[in-house]
């Protein structure tokens, strides 16, 4: 038994050695790369467990070929060739070429928008959209719950699928854990396309279940589409517990859904096999006489780099006079707090908006140094009081904003596969800026919460020791 026993003791630690080795050689960021080294070392067996489910990198890895994706975006790249007089703003020229360059996200001119800010008008918009449906209607959801508001959606689609509309829905598997299959079952036999995103199953979901897509598109027809923080469910309505839900989505009509579009087929690639390159997707003609330029960006743990961080980090680096940002968690890459504090310490009004409590207890308490950190180094933290603050906003110098499904923390910009639209011009900056105002006037300032700023010594240890764990939330 004896002998036995060493045995196995040995190939465990060869098993740790070999994994900690695996870490060592994807040569990520030092700390991401220290908090998976002690996980694994200090809880034997659940932090090779933990690892294989949530640490293994994919972003070396080639989901979607070059070929591929040139088929997806050749019709958007064709009506971007056609904008005729098309002049890029010198102020964030840079911004706007990093996207074309990492992501071939194009800007297009010639889009209306409207904003929602909460669920109560939200979705009446979106189920009159679908009402007007023609051709069709592609929806990328991170959720798409089985409850009232759900099933009312997914009668709306039915309905127009009887009309003979084309209707694809990506759902996430992890997000959608909880909703029956028979729900997407029932779509389906009704018509609708319905596909899983990244399926959870034996055994190679121990390489997935870290890598969502919790993006939340909507297009319809080609030439009306949404962009934000709602998934589909009830709880963006009515609320959760006693908190009102406050979160945005902003409805594109015209040209400037082509960006949205592709990114929905390339979604569609990746969980279908599918090239959808139809010229009918990308109709002609939508243009509006708005001249506010907008570039559909997407994220992913499988691009080369992380395209959204990286424009958030410019946009903070370029920012003159103030930058104003709203997200529900805040655990930010180094390189994301290291400008935002650079910022500020250079004059330049950074503030950050983020729930007084959050639906996650181990992300707010992780999170609650980083917000001392933040404040000490002069940056204005508020905490939202009114409800709970779902929206993901940003907005610098009355000239750029943007508004998606990214949060300022580690998932969002490495692991989860995002989607945010940046808009150039005064008139929908000062929109949303004008937007965090008002949201910052239900606040209160972090500075003035001596239990938040000053907690007892055995608080502070414990939210510094979950904070070593932030990297891997």
């Amino acid at each position: 038994m004896n002998g036995l026993h060493f045995i196995l003791v040995g190939i465990y630690q060869l098993i740790v050695i070999l994994t900690i080795i695996h870490v060592v050689m994807d040569n990520r960021q030092p700390a991401k790369t220290m908090a998976w080294t002690l996980l694994i070392w200090f809880i034997p067996v659940a932090g090779i467990v933990l690892y294989l489910f949530f640490g293994i990198n994919t972003r070396k890895e080639k989901f979607v070929s070059q070929r591929s994706l040139d088929q997806l975006s050749k019709r958007s790249m064709l009506e971007f060739v056609e904008q005729k007089d098309l002049r890029l703003p010198e102020s964030y020229r840079t911004v706007i070429e990093l996207f074309v360059n990492e992501n071939f996200s194009l800007p297009f001119r010639g889009s209306s928008f409207q904003i929602y800010q909460d669920g109560y008008t939200f979705f009446p918009a979106l189920l009159s959209a679908i009402a007007k449906a023609k051709d069709h209607i592609h929806i990328d959801m991170y959720i798409f719950a089985d409850d009232a508001l759900g099933q009312l959606v997914a009668d709306a689609l039915i309905d127009k699928a009887h009309q003979g509309v084309e209707v694809k829905v990506i759902y996430d598997d992890v997000g959608c854990w909880n909703v029956s299959h028979n729900f997407y079952e029932k779509m389906r036999n009704e018509g609708i396309e319905v596909v899983a995103f990244l399926p959870v199953r034996f055994p190679s979901f121990t390489s997935k279940v870290n890598y969502r897509n919790h993006r939340k598109l909507i297009i319809i027809d080609g030439h009306t589409g949404f962009v934000g923080g709602m998934n589909i469910a009830l709880r963006y309505v009515k609320g959760t517990g006693s908190q009102a839900w406050r979160d945005t989505m902003v409805q594109v009509t015209g040209s400037g859904v082509y960006g949205l579009q592709r990114a929905f087929l390339v979604d569609w690639y990746f969980c279908d096999r599918t090239l959808l390159s139809d010229r009918h997707y990308y109709p002609v003609g939508i243009s509006t006489t708005d001249s506010t330029l907008v570039q559909t960006v997407t994220s992913g743990p499988v691009t080369p780099y992380p395209e959204i961080m990286q424009g958030y980090v410019r946009i903070i680096s370029s920012a003159k006079r103030y930058v104003y940002m709203e997200t529900p968690y805040f655990l930010p890459t180094e390189s994301i707090l290291f400008a935002m504090k650079t910022a500020a310490a250079a004059g330049v009004d950074v503030r950050i908006l983020v729930p007084y409590r959050s639906d996650t207890k181990f992300v707010e308490w992780a999170s609650r140094s980083y917000l001392r950190e933040a404040t000490e180094a002069g940056i204005k933290v508020s905490l939202y009081q009114a409800g709970f603050l779902h929206s993901k906003l940003l907005v610098a110098d009355d000239d750029i904003c943007s508004c998606g499904s990214t949060n300022v923390d580690f998932r969002s910009f490495e692991n989860n596969f995002e989607s945010n639209m940046f808009f150039y011009g005064e008139e929908m900056a000062v929109r949303i800026r004008d937007i965090f105002l008002s949201d910052e006037q239900s606040a209160v300032l972090l500075s003035r919460l001596p239990d938040r700023m000053h907690p007892p010594f055995l608080k502070r240890l414990w939210e510094s020791l979950v904070r070593m764990m932030s990297p891997l939330m």
